[in-house]
């Protein structure tokens, strides 16, 4: 089937035999009865053979697994209850103390947090690099490293990580990888396809669509993402609940129109941004300018609806810009209906060092824009009228 029909009807197979429900039902239950001991026995040590608890498993959960699994060409799929669950059910399965982790120096907040406080604790080292040099990532590979880690787009500056050099390099070493591809959507990219081990994404962002869920997706070989089930998930939480799972696979129905639109809307709005007088800098893999824009069209199936820019005046220029807007929403997270706008030196990554902050690219008058679906008229003059109150 096409991206389009899948993003509809897979995961949806038969989940209602009984009423025919073309909707996928939400079980809003957290136990599952048994005929007799030893089903329930049988339940208990193979996941596969039955609902036993929700912790473990859930009818709505598996729906919205199968779904995402499909987009993405994968085998199998874990939905957690959040993004950074997925991030952290993933690492805490597959490493142990003495492993050595290869990650961009450009990550979401949290994802960097986990890398560099929570990890260490437990005798795993990170090692960050820029990763869209694919020498930096040869020189960093240790005897000990397990995983190289990097998301493409990257957070928030939209930078692109070539994902089959890196593969080839981590094969080259028997080195798993593992790609946040929240930015892309399984719509825009499919690492998979090229030899990734492992796709994780925020379903918060651009599955789920609406800014009301939080959810996470890890999708990868089935034994994997068994182990993880069955593991850190089973005993650490991290859960999705059912109504959560049944909203993004109601999202995700939509995902291909709404990508289309978020992608004419970034590219018309960046355009307006990179001939702006205030603007020092746009980083859109849809423009000529952007530094990886022939990687982005060999890369992806569209640029996607996330825009960075780099304001002329630094951090008070950002701060007076996002507090003058009207129309775009002022919040921290991406990939919904609405614009959302938001400020990463005083906001996502305020508690980031500045010097590791800027060596990551974030510099003090760094916007990051998440393109919604409204007409993309209406965003320009918002846009338009903050910069009037810009002096630079």
């Amino acid at each position: 089937m096409y991206f389009d029909t899948l993003a509809v009807r897979a995961g949806q197979e038969n989940y209602d035999p009984v009423t025919g429900a073309i909707a996928t039902p939400i079980y809003q239950t957290t136990n599952y009865a048994v005929a007799n001991v030893d089903e329930g026995a049988a339940r208990c040590v193979d996941l596969e053979a039955g609902y036993i608890y929700t912790r473990l498993w859930n009818p709505t959960q598996k729906a919205l697994e199968e779904k995402v699994a499909a987009l993405e060409g994968g085998e199998a799929a874990l939905a957690t209850g959040s993004g950074v669950a997925a991030i952290t059910a993933f690492f805490t399965e597959v490493l142990k103390s003495g492993d050595h982790v290869v990650s961009d120096g450009t990550v979401y907040s949290a994802t960097q947090y986990f890398f560099s406080e929570i990890l260490p604790k437990f005798g795993v080292e990170v090692t960050f690099v820029d990763t869209s040099n694919p020498g930096n990532v040869e020189q960093a590979i240790r005897q000990n490293t397990r995983v190289i880690y990097f998301e493409t787009p990257a957070n928030p500056t939209i930078k692109l990580v070539d994902i089959a050099k890196v593969v080839e390099i981590a094969k080259g070493h028997g080195i798993m990888t593992a790609v946040d591809s929240t930015f892309a959507s399984p719509y825009l990219q499919r690492p998979l396809s090229v030899g990734v081990d492992v796709v994780i994404h925020a379903a918060t962002k651009y599955l789920g669509g609406h800014g009301d869920v939080q959810g996470g997706v890890v999708i990868g070989k089935k034994d994997l993402i068994m182990k993880i089930r069955e593991g850190t998930l089973k005993n650490m939480g991290g859960i999705i609940d059912p109504f959560a799972a049944w909203l993004i696979i109601r999202g995700i129905k939509t995902l291909a129109i709404r990508m289309e639109k978020h992608c004419a809307n970034a590219m018309a709005v960046a355009r307006y941004l990179e001939a702006h007088p205030k603007v020092d800098r746009v980083y859109y893999p849809g423009l000529p300018s952007h530094p990886q824009h022939e990687l982005a069209k060999r890369q992806m199936s569209g640029f996607g609806g996330m825009i960075a820019f780099e304001v002329k005046g630094g951090l008070e220029a950002g701060k007076t810009l996002l507090n003058s807007v009207r129309l775009c929403r002022l919040a921290v997270s991406l990939g919904d209906a609405d614009t959302l706008i938001q400020h990463a030196a005083s906001m996502t990554h305020v508690l980031v060092p500045r010097e590791e902050r800027l060596k990551a690219g974030i510099t003090d008058g760094l916007i990051r824009l998440s393109v919604g679906i409204e007409d993309h008229r209406d965003i320009v003059a918002d846009l338009e009228q903050a910069f009037k109150q810009v002096c630079c």
